[in-house]
């Protein structure tokens, strides 16, 4: 696939994750918002289904990696890496632009959070912050569930009984035919669910830092901080977890 149909693919595919993800953020956080308080499952349901419509959207151009870590899982496995700079600088640039379509989408809820009185934390809503602030446990989680993430979706390739054909060296292969978008979209809902408890589960350095960056440069009324000293760690355990899941894959399989 040429460079053009990655850039492409990756930022508007990965556009439409965020804006799904911290759409649905926004929704459940703000006040005036219709879904506000609406929960936990909410959440992880709207982060899946930004999966869904983000890869289904983007696989025909780029494979839909939408996530630096599921790309350097499948370097690993394919041991192709030429192409990987290109595919995590574009999916930064989707992140970056999916934020800030969010925070146009809830431009009034977000006005509103001007009254003191009745504001709301809003990095919640862009990026993810720890239950529990511990570098190394929150590390450990990350990288846990992002190799619950990835791994299964390399798997996904060998498993021709979902419908899913594998082409080595190809992005595209991650998904192939079948239900494959459908079923990552609810292992993600699934990782949400179980995993997300600690840290909120970045489990994708590009979804964290892209929409990090958008809530510290936005005009965003009693935004408070953007938590840059807890930055790194949804950055490399994602990447660590997607790195493991390459080896332990071509270890197993």
């Amino acid at each position: 696939m040429s460079n053009a149909d990655i850039i492409l693919g990756e930022v508007i595919g990965t556009a439409i994750l965020i804006l799904f993800g911290a759409g649905v953020c926004a929704a459940v956080t703000l006040n005036h918002s219709k879904a506000q308080a609406s929960g936990w499952i909410v959440i992880a349901f709207g982060w899946g289904f930004g999966v869904l419509a983000g890869a289904y959207t983007a696989a025909p151009l780029s494979g839909g990696h939408l996530n630096p870590a599921v790309t350097v899982g499948i370097a690993v496995e394919t041991g192709e890496w030429g192409k990987v700079p290109l595919y995590i600088l574009s999916q930064l640039v989707g992140a970056l632009l999916g934020a800030v379509l969010a925070w146009l989408a809830y431009y009034a809820q977000f006005r509103a959070n001007a009254d003191p009185a009745n504001a709301q934390p809003t990095l919640g809503i862009f990026s993810t912050a720890p239950e529990i602030r511990g570098p190394a446990a929150n590390l450990v989680t990350e990288t846990i569930a992002t190799v619950a993430l990835v791994l299964p979706i390399l798997a996904f390739g060998r498993n021709a009984g979902i419908g899913i054909g594998q082409v080595p060296g190809e992005a595209a292969g991650i998904y192939g035919s079948g239900i494959s978008v459908l079923l990552v979209s609810l292992l993600v809902v699934g990782i949400g669910l179980s995993l997300g408890g600690p840290t909120g589960y970045a489990i994708n350095p590009a979804r964290d830092l892209g929409p990090r960056l958008a809530h510290s440069l936005l005009p965003i009324p009693n935004k408070g901080t953007s938590d840059w000293g807890y930055a790194w760690v949804p950055v490399a355990g994602p990447l660590i977890g997607g790195l493991l899941s390459g080896v332990i894959f071509n270890i197993v399989f």
